[in-house]
């Protein structure tokens, strides 16, 4: 899968291709995120716009982990990615060695374990109930002038997502739809 000419995601039994900036390998066994589906391209192209060099991002519900290696290799540092489900916790663990990633703490949970906690950049690419559930919890673990950027759901939801967020001081800076797919990017 290649995003916007600048990032390839492949299989361990893929050959590289030239003329990417990035060159992420995924296994992803049991786990989701290896970069065929939608909400994980829009998210994937919206990191590539950002500016997260030497910035805190957390990934939550990080799945294959792909997400936080893209964001290793687009500089940000630290990283924490979190999900709750054992097989993405150890995939993750798997594919940030593959791709020489060691600046991620995986951490298997939810959002509880974000109490007292702050970043810069928050990308959440889950269902959308529970994207609703914790936007309180992702309000109080991001900086001010940070970037949340949520995927997982149908842009039919988009209404009740930016509502949702209005409540929380999130202002909308951006959104993508891919295949009724959509990605919303907010700034606290």
């Amino acid at each position: 899968i290649q995003v916007k000419g600048k990032c390839y995601i492949r299989a361990p039994f893929h050959e590289a291709q030239p003329g990417f900036l990035y060159d992420v390998i995924i296994e992803p066994k049991m786990s989701f995120g290896t970069g065929h589906h939608s909400t994980t391209q829009l998210m994937i192209e919206k990191l590539l716009t950002l500016d997260i060099h030497q910035k805190s991002l957390l990934d939550m519900g990080c799945g294959t982990g792909v997400l936080a290696i893209v964001a290793s290799m687009l500089g940000a540092n630290p990283i924490t990615a979190i999900d709750i489900d054992e097989w993405s916790y150890e995939n993750t663990i798997e594919n940030c060695s593959r791709n020489n990633i060691n600046n991620v703490l995986i951490q298997k949970g939810n959002a509880q374990i974000l109490a007292g906690r702050v970043f810069h950049s928050i990308l959440a690419n889950i269902n959308k109930n529970v994207l609703l559930a914790d936007m309180n919890t992702y309000s109080a673990a991001l900086e001010n002038s940070g970037n949340l950027i949520l995927s997982g759901f149908f842009e039919t939801d988009i209404d009740e997502l930016i509502a949702k967020s209005k409540e929380f001081g999130f202002a909308l800076k951006d959104t993508l739809i891919q295949e009724k797919w959509a990605m919303l990017h907010f700034i606290k």
